[in-house]
């Protein structure tokens, strides 16, 4: 791939080998956007705090069914991904799948989904009874609130990545490492798994390059609306 220069004013650009032109996110945009990131943060920590007190009978409720289901596995699942410019992060979730659920990725590769770097399955063998549950109304994401505590992640921004993933990133992908990686995002809220990885990556500098306030919220706004009308999460 060739960057090539561009003005202030004029969007930088990657040009592929198919003459398209896609937009690179110029480092003066980020610096302008300081103070929204100052925001971010300040709601990133009440926001999280609160959201964490509220969940905790949620996720002791699931915990429960949980341990009818597979008592010998743990409630809450951690998995390493990869953060702000590349840095990697211990994530939490509610476990949603089987215990030996890593192990039998390999067999499922090929029934992959989604276009690109992303692995998603409809019908994945590997997911609980409990697991289809909390995916498809994203309980399961809960946890990483802690995550959003501990400035890790926002609860707005690109979703963080595998490192397998991030491996096969081109320059253009990586641009979703500029910013912290969120719990929801622009593309939670633009239809979700029915969204391929190429549109997802392309959503995700539209929300960097476009962050503000009002976004922010209008973004939170529409993910718990989703999460009350789950229709594209598996």
């Amino acid at each position: 791939m060739e960057k090539e220069s561009c003005a202030i004013d004029d969007p930088c650009a990657v040009k592929t080998n198919t003459a398209e032109i896609l937009p690179i996110v110029d480092q003066k945009v980020l610096n302008s956007k300081k103070g929204i990131f100052v925001f971010k943060r300040m709601v990133d920590v009440v926001g999280g705090s609160v959201g964490l007190v509220i969940a905790s009978p949620i996720i002791l409720g699931i915990a429960i069914a949980m341990k009818r289901e597979e008592p010998n596995g743990p409630i809450i699942f951690s998995q390493t991904r990869i953060g702000k410019n590349g840095k990697p992060f211990k994530m939490y979730k509610i476990r949603s799948m089987c215990i030996d659920a890593e192990a039998k990725l390999e067999t499922l590769l090929a029934e992959n989904e989604i276009q690109g770097a992303m692995f998603k399955m409809k019908d994945d063998p590997r997911v609980t009874k409990v697991g289809k549950f909390i995916r498809k109304t994203s309980i399961d994401e809960l946890p990483q609130l802690w995550n959003v505590v501990k400035g890790e992640m926002s609860l707005v921004g690109p979703r963080p990545p595998l490192p397998r993933e991030v491996k096969t990133y081109t320059i253009y992908d990586h641009q979703r490492l500029l910013v912290r990686p969120g719990c929801t995002g622009l593309w939670q809220v633009s239809g979700r798994n029915n969204v391929h990885f190429r549109d997802m990556v392309a959503l995700d500098v539209s929300y960097i390059q476009d962050m503000s306030i009002s976004n922010e919220i209008k973004i939170i706004l529409k993910t718990v609306w989703i999460m009350l009308n789950p229709n594209g999460a598996y």
